[in-house]
């Protein structure tokens, strides 16, 4: 399964008195997932992998700006990741990948023997 980007939260200034719009939105909460299932039935096992971080955006084009009311998930999840920029994008989805491998094949372990 491909990793999957979520906005979880947006901060925002009510009213913004130098550009004078309302809603403008300065942080993100995003998160990105992703989920493996090996096995079928009582012996299937789910792994799974996960980053989570903010980012501050800077502020909007007045002319091109999108009401808080009209932001689709898919605008946030733009903004986010544009914001991120794409080497550190493709970093935290590595990350996500790297924790399920590292689920799936474990190098160390916690516990007691009795």
């Amino acid at each position: 399964m491909a990793a999957t980007w979520k906005v979880s939260t947006m901060e925002r200034t009510l009213s913004d008195s130098e550009s004078g719009l309302e809603g403008v939105v300065n942080v993100l909460h995003w998160q990105v997932v992703d989920i493996q299932t090996v096995g079928e039935g009582d012996d299937a096992v789910v792994h799974s992998g996960r980053c989570y971080g903010t980012v501050s955006l800077e502020a909007p084009d007045v002319d091109s700006f999108t009401a808080y009311a009209d932001i689709s998930e898919a605008d946030a999840i733009s903004w986010a990741k544009a914001a991120i920029g794409e080497e550190q994008v493709e970093a935290y989805q590595a990350s996500v990948a790297s924790q399920i491998e590292l689920s799936k094949n474990p190098v160390s372990a916690a516990g007691v023997p009795w």
